[in-house]
């Protein structure tokens, strides 16, 4: 039997209480983490552009856009803090400390949570601009997305201290070694959680896109029969139902990729076991989810005529000359 001293362990001095390092071969050591690593980086600089563009150009100053805009900050933290701590996890140590373990997967599940209702008020944004087009405006306010916007936040911030409290309280409680941070949630909390946090969301988000298509399928033939007879002004109306449904599609595409992206991660509590983030399928699952926070910001980047516009003056500068803020990108 291999005893720990001929182990590599994570703390040498603690002998009898240490975690051991895997065995991993160097080259494959080498090339997850400069792949990891680069993912971190690429996340943090693609969700900082789609930050500094909504943010800075008024033009894309829209409800709409504030709610992509709270998206991409949950994504750039994403980037900014969980990817480099879980590359340090790769090693198979944790060298911060308790109190950092658990910081680490409280916020891992407010990003989460956060992600998904910034999902769902987009899909609701969506189906009015869509299916109510002539009261959006009136329903559809900056101050009432902003107030959805905090309580987005804030419930995601209160759900998963409530969720994770006794994690909180002791977070070495499911530690089997000195060098492991892992939080095991048991069945019932976690079948509410999938629930609560996926299952719910994503049925709300279904029946909204569907709602969204049946309508846009209609406006689409509505306008093909009465092409012929359309004036200059019901042109202008023409062009901007096209630019709503362009924009309802695209936001599609984000939340179907967002589904995909997180089946994974909730997999334990559909398959009734436990859920513990030391598994290799789970850090499968929580790489995966990650992925989704760099993959939105290149379905802008693909979809979005503005965002290469803003893009491409932000990389040269432009964004420095005077009255830039006013600068026409859509």
């Amino acid at each position: 039997m291999e005893t720990l001293e001929g182990a590599e362990l994570c703390f040498p001095q603690l002998l009898n209480t240490s975690c051991r390092k895997p065995a991993r071969h160097a080259a494959e050591a080498g090339f997850l983490y400069v792949l990891l690593s680069c993912m971190s980086l690429l996340t943090v600089i693609l969700n900082l552009l789609v930050i500094i563009s909504i943010s800075h150009f008024r033009q894309l100053h829209s409800p709409t856009n504030l709610l992509l805009l709270s998206l991409a900050v949950s994504d750039l933290l994403v980037g900014l803090l969980l990817m480099p701590a879980q590359v340090l996890l790769l090693g198979g140590c944790w060298l911060l400390g308790s109190v950092m373990c658990g910081l680490f997967y409280y916020a891992s599940f407010i990003l989460t949570s956060a992600s998904v209702g910034n999902m769902v008020l987009i899909s609701i944004d969506r189906y009015v601009a869509i299916c109510d087009p002539m009261c959006y405006p009136t329903k559809v306010t900056h101050r009432r997305v902003q107030l959805c916007i905090c309580l987005c936040w804030f419930s995601s911030v209160f759900y998963n201290g409530v969720i994770l409290i006794e994690f909180l309280k002791h977070p070495d409680s499911f530690k089997s070694c000195h060098g492991e941070c892992v939080v095991v949630i048991d069945f019932v909390t976690g079948a509410v959680d999938v629930w609560v946090t996926f299952v719910g969301p994503v049925w709300v988000i279904a029946v909204l896109y569907v709602r969204v298509f049946v309508a846009a399928v209609s406006q689409a033939r509505a306008m093909r029969s009465h092409a012929a007879a359309v004036s200059l002004q019901g042109s202008a109306g023409v062009t901007a139902r096209r630019s709503e449904r362009k924009a309802a599609r695209t936001l599609g595409v984000v939340v179907v990729a967002f589904v995909i992206c997180f089946c994974p991660y909730f997999y334990p509590s559909f398959a009734s076991k436990e859920m513990s983030t030391s598994t290799g399928f789970s850090i499968f699952g929580v790489w995966l989810l990650y992925c989704n926070s760099c993959l939105n910001p290149v379905v802008y980047a693909f979809f979005y005529p503005w965002f290469r516009r803003s893009i491409k003056r932000i990389v040269t500068l432009q964004i420095l000359q005077r009255d830039s803020c006013d600068a026409k990108v859509m």
